[in-house]
């Protein structure tokens, strides 16, 4: 049994030589007591184990008389948001050490996982980053080491004891079952397990509990547009339950990978240059426009637009909730942004809403009142941990209703958080 490690300890890599030929860097686990030397609140390096840097505008997660613009009132309201009971206390649970295996580890969300994995100060004895036979042999930065990448096989999940993915639906399809039978619990960032009856769509703050029954050995991860919508949807619907959610989307370019983001850098010098764009990984211009770039699903809806509607049911266990999606792709490198209009068989009030998200896991609401700029935005709101939640307020034309505008960051809580701290909880 490996050696569990105080608070504030964090994994060492014992890195492969740059000579070496060796094919595998173990991460072994110790005791170091080392802090980061990055300043408070610089950037992601500052983050500690779910400790996301102090938001740029008030958030109010706790009491109304705390000063959410200090660092002790962000302690307070991050505590009641949920954010400072993972990394370090992590340890407290004495769980064993793990094997980790992050499949599609050179993808934006693979590297982000890793990234997580790391400042969360996950217990992984090892960690092994899996990809395809192109980028074997490439080397990703891990706790002041290196892992050197692996190609991906079926005798890659030997010894995994959790097996987190994201190399897309066909590679979860043919692998997700070799690496649970093989013991690994897998936990799949793809849409290809999402709504098997068999496979628990699992968010954290909303649903833990039902990850407990994965007969296959495989978690999904839900939609990153699902994923923010639901977390700050569930306080609202225990207190009221949902009825119907109208939700318009403002979905940033790192959803679609890293390809598409280079898309729109270059798109927009073009335009700059007084060129015309060129468009090979989005339908048209993303720079200076807004795209609905998915494939077509039924009805005229899109896909991404579907999975919003068949998610929501699943996680949340009611299938009677009217779910009416529309999904935009605007030029945003990173940071998902939502209007979500929200409906219940009891009518709510905005101030019972504040006070539902004040408290709830994973959510930092702003509830200042409006004024231009106030709002969650996805340029701050990129690398943090939270969804942020603000302009929470009674609908106009629906007494009873509640309107909210909800930002986090997609590849994070979107995809690679939400998965590793499912695997916090097993």
């Amino acid at each position: 049994m490996a050696r569990v490690p105080p608070p504030g300890s964090s994994p060492q890599v014992r890195a492969v030589p740059r000579s070496s030929g060796t094919k595998r860097a173990v991460c072994t686990v110790r005791s170091s007591g080392a802090r980061s030397a990055t300043p408070w609140g610089t950037g992601r390096g500052a983050e500690g184990p779910g400790m996301p840097p102090a938001p740029a505008h008030p958030a109010s997660a706790s009491t109304a008389a705390a000063d959410t613009r200090g660092l002790t009132g962000w302690i307070v309201a991050a505590a009641r948001a949920g954010l400072l009971d993972r990394g370090a206390d992590f340890w407290h649970r004495g769980a064993m050490s793990s094997s980790v295996a992050v499949v599609g580890a050179t993808g934006a969300v693979g590297r982000e996982m890793l990234r997580v994995l790391e400042q969360r100060r996950f217990p992984a004895k090892r960690v092994v980053a899996l990809a395809s036979k192109r980028s074997a042999g490439h080397k990703l930065a891990y706790a002041g080491g290196e892992l050197v990448v692996e190609e991906l096989t079926a005798a890659s999940f030997a010894g995994i004891d959790i097996a987190l993915f994201s190399a897309g639906a066909s590679v979860s399809r043919e692998f997700g079952p070799i690496a649970a039978a093989a013991g690994a619990v897998v936990i799949d960032n793809s849409s290809a397990w999402r709504m098997d009856p068999d496979v628990p769509l699992v968010v954290p703050e909303v649903n833990m509990a039902a990850a407990s029954r994965r007969p296959r050995g495989i978690i999904a991860n839900p939609n990153c547009s699902t994923i923010q919508m639901v977390v700050a949807l569930k306080p609202l619907h225990d207190a009221a339950r949902l009825k119907v959610v109208v939700v318009s989307t403002y979905q940033a370019t790192s959803g679609k990978g890293h390809a598409a983001v280079e898309e729109l850098l270059a798109q927009t010098r073009a335009v700059l240059d007084g060129k015309a764009p060129e468009a090979k990984v989005f339908p048209g211009p993303i720079a200076f426009n807004v795209l609905c770039d998915w494939k077509a699903g039924a009805d005229d809806y899109s896909e991404e637009e579907w999975k919003m509607v068949h998610e929501t049911r699943k996680i949340l266990g009611d299938d009677s909730i009217g779910v009416s999606p529309t999904t935009v792709r605007v030029p945003v490198v990173n940071g998902h942004s939502e209007a979500v209009h929200a409906q219940f068989h009891r009518p709510m009030k905005a101030e019972e809403a504040k006070r539902l998200l004040r408290g709830a896991p994973g959510v930092m609401l702003m509830e200042d009142a409006y004024a231009p700029g106030r709002h969650p935005q996805p340029a701050t709101a990129s690398g943090h941990d939270a969804v942020y939640v603000g302009r929470v307020r009674d609908d106009l034309a629906v007494p009873g209703a509640i309107d909210m505008f909800v930002v986090s960051d997609n590849l994070r809580k979107g995809a690679a958080l939400n998965a590793v701290q499912i695997a916090e909880k097993l």
